[in-house]
C-alpha cells in the first residue's frame, strides 16, 4: 500500500479551499502551511495566461526528510504516508533543508518541525483527507497507486503526469496532471515584491505584526534557460528564507579550529622529536573551548534546545547529525586525555595519542560534508569538494589558531636557521619548531583552500539551481565580501605576510586568514539557501 496523490491542474481554479480546510483540521498556525495554491502567469498582454499549482508534501518513497531527521521524529508508514512525531522533534532544520520540496516548516507555536501529513488521522477511520472532501471541483485525487483498481492508479497509468524535481530520486507520490513546466520548476519563475492583491511577506513570528516587506531572491541569470517559457509568480506564501544562518557557518568555523589544532598537533607529535607547552597544552586547550563553542551553537540552533539529548538517546543511526554528534564526544575525550598527558609531560602518551587523535580530529572537521550532503534540497552543498575544503579548512584554522597563541605566549621562533636566543630547552625548541611548522602547514593550506574555493565556483556544477547559488556567490548580493574579505583579506594577504621573516607578521596573516576562513563558511552556507525550493 502507497498512498498519493493527483492533482488536476485542468480543474484547479485556484480557490484555496484545501488550504483553509488543512488549516481548520490540523490546527495550522497563521504565517505557516501545509498545503498552498501558488499562482504564476505567462505571456504579455493581452496574450497572458494564469496558472495554479497546489503544493505539499510529496510522501516520498525514499524521503531524504527521513532520513536526515536525527531523532526518528518524521517516518514512513507502511501505507507510504511520510508521518510526523512532534514528540521527538528538536527543531534542528535539517528536514527543512532536506526536503526539495519545500514541504516542512517550523511551527510558531510549538517550535518544531510539521509539515502534510496526508490527514492520517483520517485515512485510518477510512475517511479522506480534508483536502479531497473541499475541493469545489473534484481537482484533488488520493488513493492507494499500488491498487491497480483505484482511481489514482488508472490515472498515473494511464495519463501524462509529471512530478517536481524528478532528477532528486526521491520517487515522489505528488503527481501533477495537465500542469504547465513552469508551475512546477522555480528557476523557471521569476518573483516580485507585488503579487496580484498581495504583497511578499515573512513568515510572522508571534506576538509581532506582520509586515509586508520584499526581500529580493537570488533569480537573476538564466541563461542557460528559454526565455519564452519563463513565468512570473503573481501570488505566493511566506516561506522561510535561511532556516540555517549565522550559528551554523560560526558552528562550522569553531570545529574547524577544535579539530584542527589537534589535527596539526598530532602531525607534530608523530613528526617531532619533542612537543612542548604549546603542542601538549595550548592545543588541546584551544581544541576544548572551541568544542565547547561548537557543541554550545549547535543547541543553541535548536528550536528546541531541551531536547538536545534526544540526539544520544532517541538516535536515528541514518542521520549524519547524530554520527556527528558521537564523534565530538570522541573528540572531547581525546582531547582531555591529551591535555591531561601534556600536563603531567608525557612524550610516551601523547605519541599514543597521536594516531586515534588525527583519525578522529579528520572525522569532527569533515562529518559535516555527509550532512550538508543529507540536505538533498540544496543542490550547491552537493559538491564532492566539500570534504575535501573542510578537511583543507581544518589544517588552515588549526595552523593559524596555533600560530596566533605562540606569538601571545611569547614564544622564541628561529628565523636565522641557528640557535636562536631564548631558546634554552627541549621543550621550548619544540615550541618554536611547531611555530615554524605551523606556519608551513597554514601557507599550503591557504593555497590549497584557494584553489578549491575556485574550484567550486568555477567549475561546472551537475544541476542548474548549483550553477546559479554559485554565481550569487561570486557575481550577486555578496561579491564585494567574498572578493575582498574571502579572496584578498583571507587568502592572497594572509599569503604575503608569511613570506616576511617575523612572527608578528605571521600571526596577523593568522589572525586574516580566520577571518577570511570564517566569511567564507557564512557566504558559503547563504549560497546554499539562496535559491527557492517552490
Amino acid at each position: 500500500m502507497r498512498y498519493g496523490f493527483v492533482i488536476d491542474q485542468r480543474k484547479c481554479i485556484g480557490c484555496h479551499a484545501c488550504t483553509v480546510a488543512c488549516k481548520e483540521e490540523n490546527q495550522v498556525p497563521l504565517g505557516v502551511n501545509r498545503t498552498w495554491v501558488k499562482y504564476i502567469e505567462k505571456g504579455t498582454f493581452p496574450d497572458t495566461r494564469r496558472y495554479f499549482s497546489v503544493m505539499r508534501c510529496n510522501h516520498c518513497d525514499n524521503a531524504p526528510c527521513v532520513t536526515i531527521c536525527p531523532t526518528v521524529a518524521l517516518y514512513r508508514r507502511p501505507d507510504g504516508i511520510v508521518d510526523f512525531d512532534g514528540d521527538r522533534c528538536i527543531g534542528c532544520k535539517s528536514c527543512m533543508q532536506a526536503c526539495p520540496y519545500d514541504a516542512l516548516y517550523i511551527d510558531p507555536e510549538t517550535q518544531t518541525a510539521a509539515k502534510c501529513h496526508y490527514c492520517a488521522h483520517r485515512i485510518e477511520v477510512d475517511l479522506e483527507p480534508a483536502c479531497v472532501i473541499v475541493c469545489p471541483v473534484q481537482a484533488i485525487v488520493p488513493g492507494d497507486l499500488d491498487d491497480p483498481n483505484s482511481r489514482i492508479a488508472r490515472l498515473v497509468a494511464s495519463q501524462q503526469v509529471a512530478v517536481r524535481k524528478p532528477e532528486q530520486g526521491t520517487q515522489p507520490k505528488l503527481f501533477y496532471l495537465g500542469a504547465d513546466e513552469a508551475s512546477l520548476t522555480p528557476a523557471m519563475q521569476e518573483r516580485g515584491g507585488g503579487y496580484a492583491f498581495a504583497e511578499g511577506s515573512r513568515i510572522p513570528t508571534p506576538g509581532q505584526s506582520n509586515v509586508a516587506g520584499f526581500a529580493p531572491s537570488a533569480t537573476s541569470g538564466h541563461e542557460s534557460v528559454d526565455l519564452l517559457r519563463m513565468a512570473r509568480t503573481v501570488y505566493d506564501v511566506a516561506h522561510p528564507e535561511r532556516p540555517w544562518g549565522w550559528k551554523v557557518s560560526t558552528y562550522l568555523w569553531t570545529k574547524s579550529i577544535a579539530a584542527g589544532s589537534l589535527l596539526v598537533a598530532a602531525l607534530a607529535v608523530i613528526g617531532l622529536p619533542t612537543v612542548g607547552s604549546l603542542g601538549g597544552l595550548a592545543a588541546p586547550l584551544i581544541s576544548l573551548v572551541f568544542l565547547a563553542l561548537t557543541t554550545g551553537l549547535l543547541v543553541l540552533d535548536l528550536k528546541r534546545p531541551e531536547r538536545f539529548l534526544y540526539l544520544l538517546f532517541k538516535p536515528n543511526w541514518r542521520s549524519w547529525l547524530v554520527w556527528g554528534g558521537w564523534i565530538l564526544m570522541a573528540h572531547g575525550i581525546l582531547g582531555t586525555l591529551w591535555l591531561g598527558a601534556g600536563w603531567v609531560q608525557s612524550d610516551r602518551a601523547l605519541i599514543i595519542l597521536a594516531w586515534p587523535m588525527l583519525l578522529i580530529a579528520a572525522g569532527s572537521a569533515g562529518d559535516s560534508a555527509f550532512l550538508f550532503g543529507q540536505a538533498e534540497g540544496r543542490d550547491f552543498w552537493q559538491s564532492p569538494l566539500v570534504l575535501p575544503d573542510l578537511l583543507v579548512s581544518a589544517c588552515l584554522a588549526g595552523s593559524a589558531s596555533i600560530l596566533v597563541t605562540s606569538r601571545l605566549l611569547g614564544v622564541v621562533v628561529d628565523l636565522s636557521g641557528g640557535a636562536a636566543v631564548g631558546i634554552h630547552t627541549a621543550a621550548q625548541l619544540g615550541d618554536a619548531d611547531l611555530a615554524v611548522g605551523s606556519a608551513f602547514v597554514l601557507g599550503a593550506s591557504l593555497v590549497l583552500h584557494g584553489l578549491l574555493v575556485f574550484a567550486e565556483l568555477l567549475s561546472s556544477h551537475s544541476t542548474e539551481d548549483a550553477r546559479r547559488a554559485a554565481r550569487w556567490l561570486a557575481r550577486g548580493p555578496c561579491r564585494g565580501r567574498f572578493a575582498v574579505g574571502v579572496v584578498v583579506g583571507g587568502i592572497v594577504l594572509p599569503l604575503a605576510l608569511l613570506f616576511i621573516p617575523s612572527p608578528s607578521a605571521w600571526a596577523l596573516g593568522a589572525a586574516l586568514a580566520l577571518g577570511g576562513l570564517w566569511l567564507w563558511e557564512d557566504l558559503w552556507v547563504r549560497a546554499g539557501q539562496a535559491l527557492p525550493l517552490s
